[in-house]
């Protein structure tokens, strides 16, 4: 059965993202965020390694050290809470429900907006692939085979 989601592709071109979170999980979303030029707030009190060096690169990027405080989503066009604490995700999403931001919650596919899809890039071509939140080994199997044939096919004129 078809999942609830649609796909679609959205111009992130100097979007405002806010991020919570700064271990793992908030530096694979805001790397691909940056890649298709999104304004990418993050916003953690430890903020890893990975991160601070896409600072260094990033003009796009701002690190806030610090927890998340309630009421701060006044310019957030989307939101991910990607935190390692349960109750501050939750307290994220629940502000965002209230504003009408999306939101995507790392750790509860329920509480998810949007998904971040397995995404393969040539040229202009752009392709992004989900399970729906249930099968991340199969999507990113399918994202890598993808990624391979179009590589193969580069001859093929599209």
């Amino acid at each position: 059965m078809m999942g609830k989601y649609f796909p679609m592709f959205i111009d992130m071109e100097g979007r405002q993202v806010q991020v919570f979170g700064g271990g793992r999980i908030a530096a694979r979303r805001v790397s691909v965020l940056l890649e298709f030029g999104a304004k990418v707030r993050v916003v953690a009190p430890k903020i890893s390694e990975k991160l601070e060096e896409l600072a260094w690169q990033k003009k796009n990027l701002v690190l806030e050290y610090r927890s998340y405080q309630s009421g701060e989503l006044q310019e957030a066009e989307i939101v991910i809470a990607a935190t390692n604490d349960a109750t501050v995700n939750d307290m994220i999403f629940r502000e965002c429900r209230h504003k009408s931001i999306p939101v995507n919650v790392a750790s509860e596919k329920e509480k998810c907006d949007f998904y971040f899809p397995g995404i393969v890039k040539e040229g202009d071509l752009i392709v992004g692939i989900t399970a729906s939140g249930e099968n991340h080994r199969m999507a990113a199997e399918a994202t890598e085979r993808i990624g391979r044939l179009i590589k193969e096919d580069q001859a093929v004129d599209f």
